[in-house]
C-alpha cells in the first residue's frame, strides 16, 4: 500500500535508519556514549561502534567507487594496491579491521576511506606518486583516519548528518514537466558526497600515523615527505584535478614542514629504507601507458567546470585516441553530450562503454538519461533497471524508473516506483512530484496541513 505523505518516515537518504538514529541524537544532545580510542587510548564521545562503521562502509561504497566510474579493469595493478595496502594495515592499531584496497577509474587526483577500511586511490593520483613509499605513505595515512576513527568522531558530534543521495534534478517544470532540466552525470551521488571531510587536527593526526606505520611496513620516511611536496607542486600544476582532495583533505605549507620536521626528529634512522622505485613504476607501467587519456581526461574535467562544453569535447576525443577503450574516457564523452543535447551521439558513446565494463552502472544510468531525453521511455527504463541490478539502493534510479513508466502511460507501474522512492526521500523537487502523482492517480489523499 502507497503511504501517506505523512507516514513518510523523515528520511534516511542513504537507507540507513541506524545511521540517522544516532546521528539525531548526537545532534540533539539526546545521548551520550564513550569508548577508547584505539589510537590515543583516552576516553572520548562515540555513538558509533565498530559494528556501524563497517555496516555504513558496506552499504555504501560500492555507490563511491562506481561515481568514480568503477574499480580499475587492471588487474595487476588492483592486485598490487591491494598487497601494499594490507600490508601497511597489518600494522596498524586496529589490524582486525576488513580491510580492502582499491585503483578506482577516476582521473583526477585523490585518495579516500570509508569508516570501516574500504579505501581507494584514483587513476590519477596512481600517476602522480613515483615509488612505492609514496603509495605506502599514501594508504598509512588514510588508515590513519580510520584507525582515529575520525569519521566516527564527525558522525557522534554531528557533523556527518547525511551523504547527498540528491543531485538529479529531473522536474524543473519548465516545458515538459515529465523531463524539465534533467541533469546528466552521476547517478544520483556526486563524487566525494559520501566522504568525510576532515579537520587539519585531524590530517596532521594521520600523517604522524602514516610515518608510524610506514615504519613499521619497513618503507623509508621519504616516501612521506615525496608525497607531501608532490602534492604542493601538483595543486599549482593542476589545481582542478585535486580540489575534491584539498575539500576533504586540507593541505598547507604548515602539513608539509610538520612532516619534515617529525622526520628529522623521530624518523631519521629510517631515512635508509627503501622506496621501491622500480617496483612501482613494473606495477604501474599499463596505467602510465594511459597518461596522455589521463591528462586530457582532467583537461576536460576542468573545461565542464567552466561550462566549456566544445572544449571539453575535445579533451575526450583526444583522450579516446590514446585510450579507445577507456571506459572512463566514454561515459564522459556520453555525458558532454548529454549535457550538449545530442542524444544519439552519447547513446552511441554510453553503449559503447557498457560493452568495455559491462559490471559497471553508471554508463547505463547516462544511456537512460539520454533516451529518455528523446521520449524512448521503454529502452530508458531498461537502461535505469539495468542500472539497478548492478547497483541497488540509490533512490534517484528508482524515481527515474517511475518517470519513464509514466512516460509509456504505465501509470500503476510508475505509482509503485514513486512510492517506493518516497520510502527514502521525503523532501525536494523530485519527492514533490512524485507525491503530487500519488495524490493526482488517488493512490494518497492530500495532506491537510
Amino acid at each position: 500500500m502507497p503511504h501517506t505523505k505523512e507516514t513518510h518516515p523523515a528520511m534516511r537518504e542513504m537507507s540507513r535508519r541506524d545511521f540517522l538514529r544516532l546521528v539525531g541524537l548526537a545532534a540533539a544532545g539526546a545521548a551520550t556514549g564513550c569508548a577508547v580510542n584505539p589510537v590515543t587510548g583516552k576516553s572520548q564521545l562515540m555513538l558509533v561502534s565498530e559494528q556501524d562503521e563497517i555496516r555504513i562502509d558496506q552499504t555504501n561504497r560500492a555507490h563511491q567507487f562506481s561515481a568514480d566510474y568503477g574499480v580499475t579493469q587492471d588487474r595487476t595493478l588492483n592486485e598490487y594496491v591491494d598487497r601494499i595496502g594490507r600490508g601497511i594495515a597489518a600494522k596498524t592499531h586496529r589490524p582486525q579491521m576488513p580491510y580492502s584496497f582499491r585503483s578506482v577509474n577516476a582521473p583526477y587526483v585523490n585518495a579516500y576511506a570509508f569508516p570501516g577500511g574500504s579505501i581507494a586511490c584514483t587513476r590519477g593520483i596512481l600517476l602522480e606518486m613515483g615509488n612505492e613509499a609514496e603509495l605506502a605513505a599514501l594508504f598509512g595515512h588514510e588508515l590513519g583516519h580510520v584507525n582515529a576513527r575520525h569519521t566516527a568522531q564527525q558522525m557522534s558530534k554531528g557533523m556527518l548528518v547525511s551523504a547527498a543521495l540528491g543531485g538529479v534534478s529531473a522536474v524543473a517544470a519548465a516545458g515538459d514537466p515529465l523531463l524539465g532540466n534533467v541533469v546528466s552525470g552521476l547517478g544520483g551521488i556526486g563524487a566525494g558526497a559520501l566522504l568525510a571531510k576532515y579537520s587539519r587536527d585531524n590530517e596532521r593526526q594521520a600523517d604522524a600515523l602514516a610515518l608510524e606505520y610506514m615504519g613499521r611496513g619497513g618503507y623509508s620516511p621519504e616516501g612521506m615527505i615525496g608525497l607531501m611536496d608532490m602534492l604542493r607542486k601538483a595543486s599549482d600544476r593542476k589545481p582542478g584535478a585535486l580540489e575534491l582532495m584539498f575539500s576533504t583533505h586540507p593541505m598547507s605549507e604548515e602539513r608539509y614542514a610538520t612532516v619534515r620536521r617529525t622526520v628529522d626528529e623521530q624518523y631519521r634512522k629510517e631515512l635508509g629504507l627503501p622506496v621501491y622505485r622500480e617496483r612501482y613504476m613494473d606495477h604501474t607501467d599499463g596505467l602510465r601507458s594511459k597518461a596522455g587519456a589521463i591528462e586530457a581526461m582532467q583537461a576536460g574535467d576542468k573545461a565542464m567546470a567552466a561550462q566549456d562544453r566544445r572544449g571539453a569535447e575535445t579533451q575526450y576525443r583526444k583522450a579516446l585516441k590514446v585510450a579507445p577503450r577507456d571506459y572512463t574516457a566514454l561515459v564522459k564523452m556520453a555525458e558532454c553530450l548529454t549535457i550538449q543535447k545530442r542524444y544519439p551521439e552519447a547513446r552511441r558513446y554510453a553503449e559503447d562503454a557498457q560493452q568495455v565494463y559491462p559490471g559497471e552502472a553508471r554508463a547505463h544510468h547516462v544511456s537512460g538519461i539520454a533516451r529518455m531525453m528523446v521520449k524512448d521511455w521503454s529502452g530508458a527504463y531498461e537502461e535505469f533497471a539495468a542500472y539497478e541490478k548492478r547497483l541497488p539502493g540509490n533512490p534517484n534510479t528508482v524515481f527515474l524508473k517511475g518517470l519513464s513508466l509514466e512516460g509509456m502511460g504505465r501509470n500503476p507501474q510508475a505509482a509503485q516506483e514513486y512510492n517506493r522512492y518516497l520510502q527514502s526521500v521525503s523532501s525536494g523537487d523530485q519527492a514533490q512530484y512524485a507525491y503530487g502523482r500519488l495524490v493526482q492517480w488517488g493512490y494518497v489523499k492530500p495532506s491537510t496541513q
